[in-house]
C-alpha cells in the first residue's frame, strides 16, 4: 500500500474508532511509524486528511446511487441500496458523529458537502419516482419532496443522534452497526405509509434484516 493510502487508512480507522477531536496528525504519524513530517509531505494539516476521506465517502456514495439502468425496481433493489447506505454510514461513521464540528472549521469540505448533499437528493428522488412508477410506492410529488428530506434527515442524522442522546445505551456506548441498522429501520417505517399492498407484504422479511440482533 503506498505511503498515502497508508495515511488514509490509518486516519480513517483512528477517526472511526477515537473520534476525529481526540486524533491529531502526530497521532496518526506515530501509528504509522512515521514522522510528522512525512505526513506533512502527503497531507498539509488534518483537515486536508479529512477532506480526502468525504471524497472517497462521496464517491462510492455516488457510485451506488447512479449504479443501473433506469428500469423497472424490485425490492431486491432497494435491500440493495439499503445495505450500501448502511455499509457507507457505517465505513465513514467519523463523517456522520461529528459532521456539524467537521463542517464548522473546514470552508472546503462545507462548500463539498453543500454540493454534495443537493446532488445525492436529487438521485434519492429519482430512485423513489422509479419505485413510484415500478408499483412499489404510491405517493406525489410534494410527498415525494417531504420523503427524500426526511430520509436525508435521518441518514445523515442518525449517528448524531445516537451519540447525543443515548437512546440504545449509557453515554458514551460505542456506536456499532446494529446501531446504524435501526436507522434504517426507522426509514423503512417512513416509507411504509406510502408502499403499495405488494411491497407492504414483503416489509416484514426487509425490516427483519435490520433489527438489532443483526
Amino acid at each position: 500500500m503506498k505511503t498515502r493510502d497508508r495515511i488514509l487508512h490509518m486516519s480513517l480507522r483512528m477517526f472511526n474508532e477515537q473520534g476525529e477531536r481526540t486524533v491529531t496528525t502526530n497521532h496518526i504519524a506515530a501509528a504509522l511509524n512515521m514522522s510528522p513530517g512525512n505526513l506533512y509531505y502527503y497531507f498539509k494539516n488534518k483537515e486536508a486528511i479529512i477532506f480526502e476521506l468525504f471524497c472517497q465517502y462521496e464517491t462510492r456514495t455516488r457510485t451506488f446511487l447512479h449504479a443501473g439502468p433506469d428500469q423497472q425496481l424490485t425490492w431486491s433493489d432497494i435491500l440493495c441500496y439499503f445495505q450500501e447506505i448502511a455499509r457507507n454510514i457505517w465505513d465513514y461513521r467519523f463523517l456522520h458523529r461529528d459532521l456539524e464540528q467537521l463542517l464548522a472549521h473546514n470552508p472546503q469540505l462545507l462548500a463539498q458537502y453543500r454540493h454534495f448533499a443537493q446532488d445525492v437528493m436529487s438521485a434519492g428522488r429519482h430512485i423513489m419516482q422509479r419505485m413510484n412508477s415500478s408499483g412499489l410506492l404510491i405517493a406525489n410529488d410534494e410527498e415525494l419532496d417531504a420523503l427524500i428530506i426526511n430520509t436525508w434527515v435521518i441518514a445523515t442524522g442518525w449517528a448524531p443522534f445516537l451519540h447525543a442522546t443515548a437512546v440504545f445505551g449509557p453515554l458514551g456506548t460505542e456506536l456499532t452497526q446494529a446501531m446504524i441498522h435501526r436507522g434504517i429501520r426507522q426509514i423503512l417505517f417512513l416509507l411504509k405509509p406510502y408502499l403499495s399492498q405488494d411491497a407492504l407484504n414483503v416489509l416484514p422479511e426487509l425490516l427483519h434484516l435490520y433489527t438489532e440482533a443483526h
